[in-house]
Protein backbone atom coordinates (compact mmCIF):
# COMPACT_ATOMS: atom_id res chain seq x y z
CA UNK A 1 0.00 0.00 0.00
CA UNK A 2 1.07 3.62 -0.99
CA UNK A 3 0.92 6.07 1.83
CA UNK A 4 2.90 9.00 0.58
CA UNK A 5 0.78 12.34 -1.48
CA UNK A 6 3.40 12.01 -4.11
CA UNK A 7 3.67 9.40 -6.70
CA UNK A 8 7.11 8.46 -7.56
CA UNK A 9 7.76 6.99 -10.90
CA UNK A 10 9.99 3.96 -10.04
CA UNK A 11 12.96 3.15 -11.99
CA UNK A 12 12.82 0.24 -14.44
CA UNK A 13 15.16 -1.62 -16.25
CA UNK A 14 16.24 0.32 -19.62
CA UNK A 15 17.96 -2.39 -22.23
CA UNK A 16 21.37 -1.05 -24.09
CA UNK A 17 20.85 0.39 -27.55
CA UNK A 18 20.77 -1.30 -30.43
CA UNK A 19 19.85 0.34 -33.96
CA UNK A 20 19.35 -1.96 -36.54
CA UNK A 21 20.88 0.91 -38.72
CA UNK A 22 23.06 4.31 -38.70
CA UNK A 23 20.94 7.24 -38.03
CA UNK A 24 23.31 9.75 -39.64
CA UNK A 25 23.60 9.03 -43.63
CA UNK A 26 26.52 11.34 -43.85
CA UNK A 27 30.21 10.96 -42.33
CA UNK A 28 30.62 14.03 -39.93
CA UNK A 29 32.53 16.89 -41.61
CA UNK A 30 36.20 17.36 -40.99
CA UNK A 31 37.15 20.11 -38.92
CA UNK A 32 39.39 23.18 -40.43
CA UNK A 33 42.61 22.27 -41.51
CA UNK A 34 45.47 25.46 -42.82
CA UNK A 35 44.02 25.19 -46.46
CA UNK A 36 40.35 25.72 -45.24
CA UNK A 37 41.79 28.35 -42.87
CA UNK A 38 43.36 30.61 -45.04
CA UNK A 39 41.62 31.22 -48.01
CA UNK A 40 43.92 34.12 -50.18
CA UNK A 41 46.27 37.01 -49.08
CA UNK A 42 44.34 40.24 -49.43
CA UNK A 43 46.48 42.82 -51.90
CA UNK A 44 44.82 46.32 -51.50
CA UNK A 45 46.63 49.34 -51.02
CA UNK A 46 45.87 49.27 -47.69
CA UNK A 47 47.58 45.57 -47.07
CA UNK A 48 50.41 46.69 -48.60
CA UNK A 49 50.99 49.72 -45.95
CA UNK A 50 50.95 47.43 -43.85
CA UNK A 51 52.92 45.18 -44.66
CA UNK A 52 55.30 47.81 -44.82
CA UNK A 53 55.22 50.06 -41.94
CA UNK A 54 53.75 47.68 -39.41
CA UNK A 55 55.37 44.37 -40.27
CA UNK A 56 51.76 43.02 -40.85
CA UNK A 57 50.00 40.53 -43.26
CA UNK A 58 46.29 40.56 -44.16
CA UNK A 59 44.70 37.71 -44.94
CA UNK A 60 41.10 36.48 -45.87
CA UNK A 61 40.19 33.03 -43.82
CA UNK A 62 37.64 31.29 -43.24
CA UNK A 63 34.86 32.74 -41.04
CA UNK A 64 34.88 30.02 -38.00
CA UNK A 65 38.81 30.39 -37.84
CA UNK A 66 39.39 31.60 -34.21
CA UNK A 67 43.01 33.89 -33.66
CA UNK A 68 44.92 30.72 -32.37
CA UNK A 69 43.87 29.04 -35.13
CA UNK A 70 45.06 31.10 -37.63
CA UNK A 71 47.93 32.00 -35.76
CA UNK A 72 48.99 28.17 -36.32
CA UNK A 73 47.84 27.93 -40.31
CA UNK A 74 50.52 30.37 -40.75
CA UNK A 75 53.03 28.93 -38.63
CA UNK A 76 52.63 25.74 -40.65
CA UNK A 77 51.89 26.91 -44.08
CA UNK A 78 54.48 29.81 -44.38
CA UNK A 79 57.43 28.92 -41.47
CA UNK A 80 57.27 32.21 -39.82
CA UNK A 81 55.85 33.32 -36.21
CA UNK A 82 53.20 35.37 -35.84
CA UNK A 83 53.40 37.99 -32.64
CA UNK A 84 49.61 38.52 -32.50
CA UNK A 85 46.01 38.26 -34.64
CA UNK A 86 43.48 40.46 -35.05
CA UNK A 87 40.52 39.87 -36.84
CA UNK A 88 37.51 41.50 -37.99
CA UNK A 89 34.09 40.58 -40.37
CA UNK A 90 33.81 42.63 -42.90
CA UNK A 91 30.48 43.85 -44.54
CA UNK A 92 30.81 41.46 -47.31
CA UNK A 93 30.74 38.46 -44.57
CA UNK A 94 34.37 37.76 -45.53
CA UNK A 95 36.83 37.64 -42.11
CA UNK A 96 39.71 39.42 -42.60
CA UNK A 97 42.77 38.80 -40.83
CA UNK A 98 46.12 40.76 -39.84
CA UNK A 99 48.75 38.58 -38.62
CA UNK A 100 51.62 40.60 -37.19
CA UNK A 101 55.18 39.35 -37.54
CA UNK A 102 57.38 38.97 -34.75
CA UNK A 103 60.90 41.11 -35.28
CA UNK A 104 62.93 38.12 -36.46
CA UNK A 105 60.83 37.88 -39.75
CA UNK A 106 59.97 40.82 -42.31
CA UNK A 107 57.06 40.94 -44.05
CA UNK A 108 58.17 42.47 -47.02
CA UNK A 109 60.20 39.33 -47.73
CA UNK A 110 57.69 36.98 -46.58
CA UNK A 111 54.87 38.23 -48.77
CA UNK A 112 57.20 38.34 -52.00
CA UNK A 113 57.30 34.60 -51.19
CA UNK A 114 54.18 34.33 -51.07
CA UNK A 115 53.56 35.44 -54.32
Amino acid sequence: VYKRPQFIRPRTKTPKKNPTYIRKSLPKVRALDRFKIIKYPLTTESAMKKIEDNNTLVFIVNRKANKRQIKAAVKEMFQIQAFKVNSLIRPDGEKKAFVRLSGDYDALDVANKIG
